[in-house]
């Protein structure tokens, strides 16, 4: 399971170091892809296979079903660390998410999400947290 919040930084060639705790659990090769509310998506080998089974799974003739499986597989990329610990991103998925320079990297349970610092810090923001909850209490989370 992943979970924290790191704070790096691209490089000017794209590079971008994986934290230690997150590199023991996603292994040398994991993917990376577009995600949700403008952040990348990580998953290991084994998550990505599990997402990707479900994508497949999903009605051709459904429109809204086949933007999905686009979304996430035509900006889905196989990358691999180097001896420093760090991976290249593919430019598109940078400027898909508006990665320049100060990123943070989150573990959200199963899957890593790399924000653009500025985008986590708006994102991050939560002033309706009450409300969000009992929400989630309906869905069956109770804390």
């Amino acid at each position: 399971m992943f979970m924290g919040e790191y704070n790096h930084s691209i490089d000017t060639k794209g590079r971008l170091i994986i934290p230690s705790k997150f590199r023991e659990a996603l292994g040398d090769e994991f993917v990376v892809t577009k995600g949700l509310d403008g952040c990348l998506f990580v998953y290991d080998l084994k998550e990505w296979n599990a997402f990707e089974e479900k994508l497949k799974a999903l009605p051709l003739t459904n429109k809204n079903a086949r933007q999905f499986v686009r979304f996430f597989l035509s900006g889905a990329a196989s990358v691999e660390v180097d001896k420093q610990g760090r991976v290249l991103l593919p430019a598109s998925l940078r400027e898909f998410a508006k990665l320049e320079k100060d990123v943070v990297l989150i573990g959200v349970a199963s899957r890593i999400e790399i924000w653009s610092k500025d985008m986590w810090n708006d994102a991050s923001v939560c002033d309706n947290m009450d409300d969000i909850a009992e929400q989630m209490a309906d869905l069956g989370l109770g804390i």
